[in-house]
């Protein structure tokens, strides 16, 4: 079978993708160095970790809005450049308040990546699930390489060369991007940018039941997907007892398990139903924390791992049925807007599950977790005994 221009797409959008989720998974593995350094709580910790993810999803409309006018070719060069940058600058951060400036800075150039070649991708392919959820696969394959990375050399070097370790992978996938990824047509090439931020239209767009129902449900599962990727290692440590470095690897499977079920996820969606798929992952990821709290030894740890990983893939289930229900116009900075909505209030996941684990411990922190998406798990089977229709 030749290879297809597509599938260049397809490849380079995924590890673009890769490449500004390793800048933001590579702090988690060394969350304890750094709050050591800095002489922070987890509370605090967890401030900067929540700007940074609020500020990744706060840019995914006008990434839409600019990809509408310009293209989304420079918006994703935007990303991956900018990601680079933005790590070096953490890594050289001398004082906790330029250490959060840099998390921000990083989280809004990252942020403009997602929105845009999902709506490049939509463009290219006619089966979005699968292709969404080959395209979501970049995350968790960041997550399998950058973590255990970060732990290696943040044990051997300390924290700041940990961080920086996603500024040479930008950089290279900045240039492949680049030679082989042709310019797109913008859809409102015309339209001056200011007049897409229409307020009522904005409120009329949300408030459609087939769009708020799944927003509902995405807010759920980003506050939990947020806490996982910022302080998953950190738990590892403090409440199973295990090393650093075992951290960063368990860390790493979490995202391996992601990676691989990715594409099954979407593939699911797309032939049993956007809603099945997104309760099975919903409460297969509960069952999961369950575990990881309440169950010791290598076993249940496995197993944990394997339920979080295919549970929190939730994204190549859920989000395909917002592009099902919004018109080709709506869908550059339409999917933008909602992915900033449900995305920016999710991240108060870092720092509430900061708080809860340094008042009440890492326990019921990520039971309060599974809580969560048993919640959102009751909601979509109502929703579908009561023939509710959202």
């Amino acid at each position: 079978m030749r290879w297809r221009y597509q599938e260049t797409v397809l490849a380079l959008c995924t590890l673009a993708f890769f490449a500004t989720m390793a800048g933001r998974l590579a702090i988690s593995p060394v969350v304890g160095q750094i709050t050591a350094e800095f002489d922070v709580s987890n509370s605090v910790i967890g401030v900067a970790l929540t700007g940074m993810w609020m500020a990744y999803f706060a840019s995914q409309y006008p990434s839409g809005i600019l990809a509408d006018r310009f293209g989304e070719r420079p918006v994703i060069l935007v990303a991956v450049g900018g990601t680079a940058v933005a790590c070096l600058f953490l890594a050289l951060a001398p004082a906790f308040a330029v250490f959060v400036v840099g998390t921000i800075l990083l989280g809004a150039v990252a942020g403009l990546h997602y929105s845009v070649a999902t709506t490049l991708l939509t463009r290219t392919y006619d089966e979005i699930g699968a292709a969404i959820g080959v395209h979501n696969s970049g995350g968790p394959a960041a997550g399998l390489i950058a973590p255990p990375i970060a732990a290696w050399v943040g044990v051997r070097y300390g924290w700041r060369p940990a961080v920086a370790i996603a500024v040479p992978i930008a950089i290279l996938i900045f240039v492949l991007f680049t030679w082989r990824i042709d310019p797109t047509e913008p859809r409102r090439p015309s339209q001056p940018m200011g007049d897409r931020v229409d307020l009522e239209a904005i409120l009329e767009l949300l408030s459609r039941p087939q769009i708020a129902f799944p927003v509902a449900l995405a807010i759920g599962g980003a506050f939990v997907w947020q806490a996982t990727s910022s302080f998953l290692p950190l738990f590892l440590m403090e409440h199973r007892g295990q090393s650093e470095e075992l951290a960063g690897l368990v860390f790493g499977g979490y995202f391996v398990v992601q990676a691989t079920t990715q594409v099954g996820v979407g593939a699911v969606s797309d032939r049993y139903g956007r809603d099945f798929a997104t309760a099975s992952c919903m409460i297969l990821a509960s069952i999961g924390f369950v575990l990881l709290v309440t169950v010791s030894g290598t076993a249940a740890l496995l197993a944990a791992v394997v339920l979080l990983g295919t549970g929190l893939g939730w994204g190549a289930a859920l989000l395909p049925r917002f592009m099902d229900v919004l018109s080709d116009a709506e869908r550059g900075a339409g999917f933008g807007l909602i992915r900033t909505v449900y995305g920016f209030i999710g991240a108060l996941g870092s720092v509430v599950t900061g708080a809860l684990a340094d008042v009440f411990g890492w326990g019921v922190a990520f039971m309060i977790l599974a809580g969560l998406l048993a919640l959102v798990f009751c909601a979509l089977v109502v929703n579908r005994v009561l023939s509710l229709g959202y």
